[in-house]
């Protein structure tokens, strides 16, 4: 893949400056979704690496996690977390499931819904995974310090749509604003 062409500095000051909104010229804004791509890539890359070696993909990372986050969570929560088709879910879900990481039970109170949780085989691949990118979150915030992670988390959290952005308000009401 060919480099990508560095943005070109302008005259005027950097986007840090107390000038207020400077950061919302085109460059700037460029710029921020392109860290925030190769940032992703490199965050997802060493799990990537590990799934591969288990003829896994990303898709099944993000079932993984949250399964493992909301254990016997029902299948319409998993699709509503993941905004994916049931077709597409199907077919990473069986594969998990014919392979041991997840293990499905009817619903107690309605036999038509399906629970999910994670297998003991599971278990240890998400936490093997999430480990290793505990380790790049604790690295660069370690490095940046409480105000860059403040910053952050405001930033993430206002690129959020307003349905999800709610509804982490409501699992973690002193952390989302």
């Amino acid at each position: 893949m060919p480099p990508i062409k560095p943005l070109t500095p302008s005259a005027s000051p950097a986007p840090s400056s107390p000038q207020r909104g400077l950061y919302l010229r085109k460059q700037d804004l460029r710029r921020g979704i392109e860290l925030l791509f190769f940032a992703y890539r490199d965050f997802t890359g060493e799990a990537d690496e590990i799934l591969s070696e288990l003829g896994l993909g990303r898709a099944h990372h993000r079932v993984i996690y949250f399964v493992g986050r909301q254990p016997d969570m029902t299948v319409s929560e998993l699709l509503g977390i993941l905004k994916i088709t049931k077709q597409s879910l199907s077919r990473v879900l069986s594969h998990l499931i014919d392979t041991g990481y997840i293990r499905q039970t009817p619903g107690v109170r309605d036999k038509r819904q399906r629970l999910l949780a994670l297998t003991d085989k599971g278990v240890a691949l998400e936490a093997k995974l999430t480990e290793v990118q505990c380790r790049r979150f604790a690295a660069a915030y370690s490095a940046r310090g409480g105000d860059a992670v403040d910053g952050f988390v405001k930033v993430l959290t206002s690129l959020l749509d307003d349905d999800m952005r709610g509804e982490l308000r409501r699992q973690y009401p002193d952390r989302i604003d």
